[in-house]
């Protein structure tokens, strides 16, 4: 027999668009699994989704839309109501346009006596919500009754579970077309969506859930992923143990060049990044206005005040990667070490105010990696950050095209994107404790320490994202409000050798 791809709550790596999910879908009908039995194993997933996470819950209110996610929908309301539990099902859309697959579903609804009533207002209480209002083929903003029904839904306090995806987030995007459910949890069917897990996906879906629904493994043969899920228990094997005998040279010398005046936290900020990913050493090049106190507490830093560009030169020569921009500024003297650091030709990662000089020059390398947030990526592609948002995916490959190398998106779902003709690569850690000032800072200084520890432009680029994140997350088991980019570099150490050991 075929080999199902099994449920599990460790999720796949593969990430597809919605029409790539679809055609997987009527792949798997043309090869004997017929739609009703695919949709009865959807929505009997759902249900043993929604038992597993909220136990306690009695009260159950589902949303159901005319399509094959009010099918879903249906398969769990009459699973719920067998098991005893009070159920609401509110339907939105016209019921006459159902497939056939979906029409079967409700008919088992009403034939066990349950009620379809129109959708008008939510009822006083419910312990969990289900939204199985609109799936993946969603590509207008969400609007009328249907914008109502999701107001409603976000301004209540029950958890949601959304069937698939969450109405009104953008499978492919991961933007929100109009308004948006925040659900819990949301089990995603088949082929986990790229949208799920950047821009606003993250925060519209919660804890994402996987089931393959039977599907034989052979099926997917067919679609080329469209991105893949990082995190660091997928990339941690990059970066490989210590030897006995190693000694700190194995391990690079990063240059950190940064730090005008009132901006030398941003320096230092990377230079201990850099430390704690492993770099063997770390050189601060700053502005000799604050060079001499700006390692004090971290002794380890060699600092350099650096008056004239050509004072870089012997920092350079020893240097095997350069992490460039951090509070760098954007006055004559930071110009003058960017030009002196490109000229150099070193391994390099350009961030901050390094991104803003290269908006104007218009530069290509090959062996780069750039990682604008979306402003910068905006002021890099000259247009919006909102546009950039609106299609992270593709702002990204426009990126790559335009500046070559590695190129790093941050934000919610950060993106990853090489010269090599892998995928793009999408974290699915972290979290928004980190949304605080220097936390891009300390990625780039970990970036180029896994640069200048051998690692090519993105494999560095995509180990240090989810080392990054990992780290993140561990720095946030005490709470996410009020966590440092400080709280984050302490984080780094354990999260690094809990995954990198020696044999």
């Amino acid at each position: 027999m075929p080999r199902p791809l099994p449920p599990s709550d460790s999720l796949p790596y593969a990430l597809y668009t919605a029409a790539q999910v679809r055609a997987l879908d009527q792949a798997a009908i043309a090869s004997g699994m017929p739609g009703g039995a695919l949709m009865a194993r959807a929505g009997a997933a759902a249900y043993q989704r929604l038992r597993a996470r909220w136990p306690e819950a009695r009260r159950i209110t589902l949303l159901c839309g005319a399509g094959n996610n009010g099918g879903d929908g249906y398969v769990l309301a009459r699973l719920a109501r067998a098991d005893g539990l009070d159920v609401t099902l509110l339907q939105l859309g016209d019921v006459s346009q159902l497939g056939a697959d979906a029409q079967g579903m409700l008919e088992a609804w009403l034939g066990m006596g349950g009620r379809l009533e129109a959708f008008q207002e939510l009822p006083r209480r419910s312990d969990v919500i289900v939204d199985a209002l609109l799936g993946i083929g969603l590509e207008r903003p969400v609007a009328g009754e249907w914008a109502r029904a999701v107001e409603a839904v976000n301004a209540q306090r029950a958890p949601v579970l959304a069937i698939d995806i969450p109405t009104g987030l953008h499978a492919d995007t991961g933007r929100v077309l109009g308004t948006a459910i925040r659900a819990a949890a949301t089990l995603s069917f088949i082929g986990l969506k790229q949208g799920l897990f950047t821009g606003a996906g993250p925060a519209c879906c919660g804890d994402v859930y996987f089931d393959g629904l039977g599907v034989p493994a052979v099926i997917y043969a067919s679609e080329i992923l469209a991105a893949r899920r990082l995190d660091w228990a997928k990339v941690s094997d990059q970066v490989e143990p210590r030897r006995r005998d190693a000694h700190k040279g194995d391990f690079g010398h990063v240059l950190v060049v940064g730090g005008a005046p009132g901006f030398s936290g941003a320096a230092r900020l990377a230079g201990e990044g850099a430390l704690r990913a492993g770099a063997g050493l770390v050189s601060v090049a700053t502005h000799p206005a604050h060079a001499a106190h700006l390692n004090t507490g971290r002794p380890e830093l060699m600092v350099r005040g650096i008056a004239d560009p050509r004072e870089l030169s012997p920092l350079l020569e020893r240097a095997s990667a350069v992490a460039m921009g951090p509070g760098l500024g954007r006055e004559p003297w930071g110009v003058g070490l960017i030009e002196r650091v490109l000229a150099a030709g070193k391994p390099l990662v350009m961030d901050a105010d390094a991104l803003n000089w290269l908006a104007g020059a218009r530069l290509r390398r090959d062996d780069w990696v750039l990682t604008p947030h979306p402003g910068e990526a905006a002021r890099l592609l000259g247009c919006t950050a909102a546009e950039i948002q609106a299609d992270r995916f593709s702002a990204l490959r426009r990126l790559q095209d335009l500046y070559g190398g590695t190129i790093v998106l941050k934000g919610a779902g950060t993106l990853v994107l090489g010269p090599s003709q892998r995928p793009p690569g999408v974290c699915s850690q972290g979290n928004p404790g980190m949304a605080s000032g220097g936390s891009g800072d300390v990625l780039t200084g970990m970036m180029a320490a896994l640069l200048g520890r051998g690692l090519d432009p993105e494999q560095a680029a995509e180990a240090a994202v989810c080392l990054h994140a990992a780290a993140g997350d561990r720095a946030a088991a005490e709470g996410e409000q009020g966590l440092l980019a400080t709280d984050l570099i302490a984080a780094i150490r354990p999260t690094l050798n809990a995954a990198v050991t020696r044999p």
